[in-house]
């Protein structure tokens, strides 16, 4: 039996906007990319849970519809657009790529600074799309990934902080040495089935209430 293709089960968004220049040229232009892109994911099995306007009401709808990546598809002016999908995935970050005919340097650097994990101008072809996504994808957990370690490495950091903290207060009230107090805060969590920077954190609640 052959693995489940993780595509089958991706649910994406397309978020589609942005001001259409005036000109035969430019409509079939975006015609044919969001033809391009559509045809691309319907052949590589996504899921195209909807495709919504970057209105007021794009947070409320992306939070009902939990996907599980987003695709804008913009023709020019991006950045309105993805003023939007920040406010949209404020709480809850996704992947987000963008195709766009936008080639302006500020913009890509606004798309960078929103979160965006591919940032595509013109030349869209449907074959193309899966390894896009699939790039995004990958860029994405990296970053996530990255972002967890940093935020993991910051708590620890804090938590000595506290430990040390608590450790100078009973250093100073029991006329402990140093691997003492370590001690005693780590009896101290044991008896009471708690972490250690939890109960260092109650001796310094303590210390700041007796002065």
């Amino acid at each position: 039996m052959k693995p489940a293709d993780p595509s089958r089960s991706l649910r994406i968004v397309v978020v589609t906007g942005g001001e259409v220049p005036a000109g035969d040229a430019e409509l079939a232009a975006q015609a044919c990319r969001s033809a391009a892109l559509r045809v691309g994911l319907l052949e590589s099995g996504y899921d195209i849970v909807a495709s919504l306007p970057p209105d007021i009401f794009l947070p409320e709808r992306i939070a009902q519809l939990q996907p599980d990546l987003i695709i804008v598809d913009s023709e020019s002016d991006a950045r309105d657009v993805l003023e939007h999908i920040v406010i949209a995935t404020r709480e809850a970050r996704r992947p987000i790529v963008l195709f766009t005919e936008d080639d302006s340097a500020d913009t890509m650097e606004a798309a960078v600074a929103a979160g965006v994990s591919a940032y595509i101008v013109a030349g869209l072809r449907a074959e193309r799309v899966r390894p896009v996504l699939d790039v995004a994808l990958a860029r994405f957990r990296r970053e996530q990934k990255l972002l967890g370690e940093l935020a993991d490495t910051r708590q620890k950091l804090a938590e000595r902080k506290v430990i040390d903290r608590a450790k100078g207060v009973l250093m100073k009230r029991h006329g402990l040495l140093e691997d003492e107090a370590y001690g005693r805060l780590r009896s101290l969590a044991m008896n009471k089935n708690m972490r250690l920077a939890e109960i260092a954190q109650r001796i310094l609640d303590v210390e700041d209430l007796l002065g």
